[in-house]
């Protein structure tokens, strides 16, 4: 078993170090506010600062909101690079910038240490259930490394390829998240107005070709008002925008996803940037003037 550093103890992070408590590994843990109560009675041990985490483990692992706080964790005065040294691997799970990550990996290979960028879709759920889908980018023998904690996290692990393939690959799930989420809301609102009960075209939706994991799952949230989160839409904004600045980087028109993009900023302006990112609907019944379960 392995010393592994884990540092940022959020909604996701926390039960991710918890599976890797519970397959038998130290883990050293550096969190903004306070570590879990459950994590150090587990035998969690809690460090100063990220510099701490990198000298007493071999493999370090970050999982925090956006890219500035993942520079801050790595390359801060008391962060992760200050206690590296030759041989060790840091792996980023955070949802980042793809050209950021790239520079990351850089500064942290020149130190003669491995880099894999490795964020994960699935949510709270995923976490909790150690089912996330893991897409991860690097070499392949630090893949090789690490592929064992992250088979107690995570069940659909990819070594998509480089540096920087694993943040675009989660930057495309998160677009296609967002448009079919659009998609399932256009449909059911549609379906309702004309009148028809929007659960019993839910259900028979999932019987042909149209059907998808969102509209199993988010178009039961449309039908029942279900909107606490899951998933909340100031994170899928955030993805979005990662979506939009890389595309404006290498000339590519989103056109579909600027539009999911301004549907969520539409429900953030009316008090939603808590809601589950299912609430994308509410945007659209705004401008129907009708709601699917009215």
């Amino acid at each position: 078993m392995a010393n592994i550093g884990f540092i940022g103890l959020g909604i996701m992070g926390a039960p991710m170090a918890g599976h890797l408590i519970a397959g038998g590994h130290t883990i050293f843990t550096y969190t903004h506010g306070d570590t879990p109560r459950a994590l150090i009675d587990a035998g969690a041990k809690v460090c100063a600062n990220g510099a701490d985490v990198a000298r007493q483990t071999d493999i370090v692992i970050t999982m925090v909101p956006d890219t500035p706080h993942v520079e801050d964790a790595l390359f801060s005065a008391n962060g992760v690079a200050a206690g590296l040294t030759p041989g060790k691997i840091v792996v980023d799970m955070s949802s980042i910038a793809p050209v950021a990550t790239k520079d990351f990996a850089r500064r942290i290979n020149a130190l003669g240490c491995e880099y894999l960028d490795a964020p994960v879709s699935g949510g709270e759920v995923g976490a909790k259930a150690a089912s996330l889908t893991i897409m991860v980018g690097g070499s392949e023998a630090a893949f090789a490394r690490v592929k064992p904690l992250f088979e107690l996290m995570g069940k659909n692990i990819t070594l998509v390829g480089g540096n920087g393939d694993g943040q675009i690959t989660k930057v495309a799930n998160q677009i296609i998240v967002a448009l079919t989420i659009e998609a399932v809301g256009e449909a059911l609102l549609l379906a309702a107005k004309a009148g028809a009960d929007p659960a019993r075209v839910r259900q028979a939706l999932m019987g042909g070709f149209a059907n998808s994991r969102i509209l199993e799952v988010h178009g039961e949230r449309m039908v029942k008002r279900a909107f606490d989160p899951g998933f909340r839409i100031a994170l899928h904004q955030k993805d979005l925008n990662l979506a939009l600045s890389t595309a404006r980087e290498l000339g590519v028109a989103l056109p579909n996803t600027a539009t999911a993009q301004e549907l969520f900023n539409t429900c953030a302006a009316h008090g939603g940037a808590s809601w589950d990112h299912s609430a994308m609907v509410r945007a659209l019944e705004k401008m129907a003037n009708f709601e699917i379960g009215q």
